[in-house]
């Protein structure tokens, strides 16, 4: 599934645990890895020529600001070409002491349009980008390199947010969220494969939302008048809503997490499954967090997103709050065999 890893680094914390992180997964997975980083030499000259107005007198006539513009070009081109492959060079040993087949990439100009220009036009099967970069503030989380990147690429990404070292990554499970989308189905079959080769426990986590349609219905009672109640026949909706709608949202998302089973014992994997009431991300994040999930897997889109959404509202919102790692599932998936949850049944947590 993963043959070819694509890892953007920066020489920062969270780099540096994307290195050790996606060496470990190549190693596992005999897959090889391309380490890039984009440096700003352009930016950097073009920033210079704005200063060279408010240069001394004798450093700004025609020949001197040619001298200076070659000499500053020539010395910052060169020196960060260094610093960029000083930077691969520490990928490039890891990936040596692992047997890990590595390849490097070096760019000049804007580092996520670089990153971004690189990644669409190769076939990178994973990306695997640090939250935040060497800019990251205590405040921050995301930083604005990796948001932007998630926003244009359609390629799988994990984004990595802790850094720590590999043994003390913790024993936390793998959690999935599933939606009956096919990027969820994607995402839970590249978990079923970092759990096996990571030795991490599976779950998966279906989440419906049985307020909404209450909310819109208490919000009607308020702008209705009597008579548009009886038109709209209220009181009859509302019952229709609680005793088939609600319930049958429980039984569908129950049936995704059937397939969801399904697809994992065809892989040798038994699954846990758990179905919940409430707002999906709020949900999932609870989830993760009482679980002291290691990595969170959630479709890049949801279930009823447009395909040329760039990143659906819940997996925002998870990429930003979840305390783990977290991969963006693009690439979609369809089950070999549709699987139909048996009754209704109350709405309320299972597990099994």
């Amino acid at each position: 599934m993963f043959k070819t890893i694509y890892v953007p680094v920066d020489n920062s914390a969270h780099s540096g645990a994307c290195i050790e992180l996606a060496v470990a997964l190549a190693r596992r997975l005999g897959a090889a890895l391309v380490g890039s980083h984009v440096y700003a030499a352009t930016l950097h000259a073009a920033r210079f020529r704005q200063m060279e107005p408010h240069l001394p007198a004798p450093f700004r006539d025609a020949q001197a600001v040619g001298r200076q513009r070659s000499t500053h070009d020539g010395l910052l081109a060169t020196g960060l070409r260094l610093i960029s492959d000083a930077y691969l060079d520490a990928m490039e040993r890891r990936c040596r002491q692992e047997g890990v087949a590595f390849e490097r990439k070096i760019f000049d100009g804007q580092n996520y349009r670089r990153l971004v220009e690189d990644i669409r036009g190769s076939r990178y099967d994973l990306v695997v980008i640090g939250a935040q970069g060497m800019g990251a503030v205590k405040e921050s989380q995301l930083g604005s390199v990796c948001e932007r990147v998630v926003r244009r690429i359609r390629t799988d990404t994990l984004v990595v947010k802790e850094t720590h070292a590999p043994g003390a990554w913790g024993q936390g499970p793998i959690v999935v969220g599933i939606d009956g989308s096919p990027q969820a189905l994607a995402g839970l079959e590249s978990a079923l494969v970092l759990g096996k080769a990571f030795g991490r426990p599976v779950e998966a986590v279906a989440v419906y939302d049985p307020s909404l349609h209450f909310t819109i219905f208490s919000g009607l009672v308020e702008v209705l008048s009597e008579q548009g109640k009886k038109l709209f026949r209220l009181k009859d909706q509302e019952r229709l809503h609680e005793q088939i709608i609600d319930a049958g949202l429980a039984r569908i998302y129950r049936s995704h997490l059937e397939v969801a089973k399904t697809v994992a014992a065809e892989d040798g994997v038994q699954l846990k499954t758990t179905v919940l009431p409430g707002k999906p991300f709020q949900q999932l994040l609870k989830y993760v967090r009482q679980a002291e999930g290691w990595l969170l897997v959630v479709g890049r889109i949801g279930v009823h997103s447009p395909l040329d959404m760039d990143i659906g509202s819940t997996a925002e919102n998870l990429l930003r709050l979840a305390p783990c790692n977290v991969l963006l599932s693009s690439r979609g998936a369809v089950p070999s065999v549709e699987v139909t949850s048996p009754g209704l049944g109350q709405a309320t947590e299972e597990a099994s």
